[in-house]
């Protein structure tokens, strides 16, 4: 499905957290992800609280654009090959598919893109009646952090849910900025403050 509407709530853990949670994940087989993150010229894509990456698992790469939605976030995804992940890398060129088109639409054009960089993470996944409660160790940037993301259908339902779950985990919600913020402020803000 090209089109999906994002619902996730998230929670930055310490390290103590983060083990103390994998013990809840035993039995659940880790992978690995690389998000390539890309941004027009002019940061039209952040102005516009929107992102674009090419996330590689193995040897597969999607397109996704990430946009604002009433509910979460829009997301269109596109499966690309590794050419056309080299190209958007090295030339800024993206290939015809949904997502183009989304980001034409959303842009009122094609933009000139640049790269960025990329986020690793080594994710886990667990799927419970509510949604989906994700675990995700990842680096950028010379930075490294743990993250408890919980994946729902329902905006209302799934805040509840999460909520009830940190406080049974005695953590007390923290919302973060997403993987694409903490990568931007690691990357770019950090370097504006040195």
């Amino acid at each position: 499905m090209p089109q999906e509407i994002e619902i996730e709530f998230k929670q930055l853990l310490t390290r103590a957290a983060y083990d103390r949670l994998l013990e809840q994940f035993t039995g659940v087989q880790p992978f690995h992800q690389v998000n390539h993150y890309f941004e027009t010229d002019d940061m039209a894509l952040r102005r516009k609280h929107a992102a674009l990456r090419i996330r590689e698992k193995g040897s597969t790469w999607e397109l996704t654009l990430k946009q604002p939605h009433e509910e979460g976030l829009l997301e269109t995804n596109q499966p690309i090959g590794e050419n056309s992940f080299e190209a958007a890398k090295i030339k800024g060129i993206l290939p015809e598919g949904e997502t183009t088109a989304q980001l034409r639409h959303f842009l009122g054009g094609m933009p000139a893109l640049v790269y960025l960089g990329s986020l690793e993470t080594t994710r886990r996944e667990m799927e419970i009646s509510e949604g989906m409660l994700v675990l995700d160790h990842s680096f950028y940037a010379g930075t490294e952090d743990y993250e408890l993301e919980f994946e729902c259908r329902s905006a209302e339902k799934g805040k509840a849910y999460f909520q009830s779950l940190l406080a049974d985990l005695e953590l007390e919600w923290n919302e973060p900025p997403n993987k694409i913020q903490r990568f931007y402020q690691a990357v770019y803000e950090n370097k504006e403050n040195n």
